[in-house]
């Protein structure tokens, strides 16, 4: 039987559980070259305002957590934006991810993005199979694109989720 699994916006005084997940993401060397958690004034000035997301686990913890970031700031490509997401260690494989980016999808096309981009380092399949889940495709392989903190050099897949409709419902025109 499934959990029930409550999403809502993320608000600042998230920060310390997201804080948390995120740390736990850093650890596992699969879901980010990231090695620290950046304050929380840092990290809310890289992320797109509209569109964070948080999943609860029914007894009210935050569970996972998921934002967009800008891919460029030229106009042309405003609505292209990166996604981040991460799930809590004891959350992890219950379905709480796909619920969540399922939403984050949901929220984003209808603030008017076009195209959702991941970037999934080589060793995260769980992140390549909840992306594919979830409608990205594969559209690019980076070879030896970074260096993780043991200094070997990673691939990373880039992922990409097209919006369904030529102009999603909150779409700027010129």
């Amino acid at each position: 039987m499934e959990q029930e699994m409550t999403i809502r916006p993320m608000r600042p005084e998230d920060w310390p559980q997201v804080a948390e997940i995120y740390t736990q993401g850093i650890a596992t060397e699969h879901a980010t070259f990231q090695t620290a958690c950046p304050p929380y004034r840092a990290w809310d000035a890289s992320h797109i305002r509209e569109c964070r997301l948080v999943i609860l686990a029914p007894d009210g913890a935050i569970a996972g957590w998921a934002v967009l970031s800008r891919v460029n700031m030229r106009w042309c490509y405003r609505g292209v934006a990166e996604v981040s997401i991460y799930v809590g260690e004891r959350y992890r494989g219950h379905g709480y991810g796909y619920h969540l980016l399922t939403a984050l999808c949901r929220e984003a096309e209808a603030a008017g993005y076009w195209t959702l981009q991941s970037t999934v380092l080589q060793d995260n399949e769980a992140s390549r199979r909840l992306h594919a889940k979830c409608g990205f495709r594969v559209v690019g392989r980076r070879e030896r694109i970074a260096r993780d903190c043991h200094g070997r050099w990673l691939d990373t897949w880039l992922m990409e989720r097209r919006c369904a409709a030529d102009e999603p419902p909150g779409y700027i025109k010129l």
